[in-house]
């Protein structure tokens, strides 16, 4: 007899739990103060144990479902959008976020098996002005708009 472990449930749920323990190790010694004095920590420690709480039940549904395999993962979508991801991190402060903003977007959708050039630099222009529009102008965040 197999075991009876829904895989992708269960690697979910053990993210949850990291993630919720990676949460409260950052923020235990924040004061926590009372329900009618929340300090600073309260609210991050109850969304800590909510997460890792989340991720103990999804653990256990998996545990009880029905096997799934865990299904193979494309290496293409992974790296690029990691790649993404760090290109704003690396390029945000030197380039602008209009420069940023179109990078992340061009590479991000090279992900995609069917990415067409022509779309996907419209949309990395189009997203880079709404990004600009809301976060510069909109919100009024101190982002530099094009490099320095």
């Amino acid at each position: 007899m197999g075991a009876r472990i829904n895989l992708p449930d269960l690697a979910f749920g053990v993210l949850l739990i990291v993630v919720g323990a990676i949460a409260w190790m950052l923020i235990v010694d924040l004061p926590v103060g009372t329900a009618t004095s929340m300090g600073p920590g309260y609210v991050p420690r109850g969304l800590a144990v909510m997460i890792a709480t989340f991720g103990i039940v999804q653990c256990a549904r998996a545990c009880l479902a029905a096997h799934v395999p865990f299904p193979a993962t494309a290496l293409r979508p992974v790296l690029l959008v990691g790649a993404s991801v760090a290109s704003f991190a690396l390029l945000l402060r030197v380039a602008g976020l209009a420069v940023t903003a179109a990078v992340v977007v061009v590479i991000a959708g090279y992900a995609a098996s069917d990415v067409r050039l022509r779309e996907n630099l419209l949309l990395a222009v189009g997203m880079a002005a709404f990004a600009v529009a809301l976060f510069v102008y909109g919100l009024g965040l101190p982002i530099p708009v094009w490099p320095q």
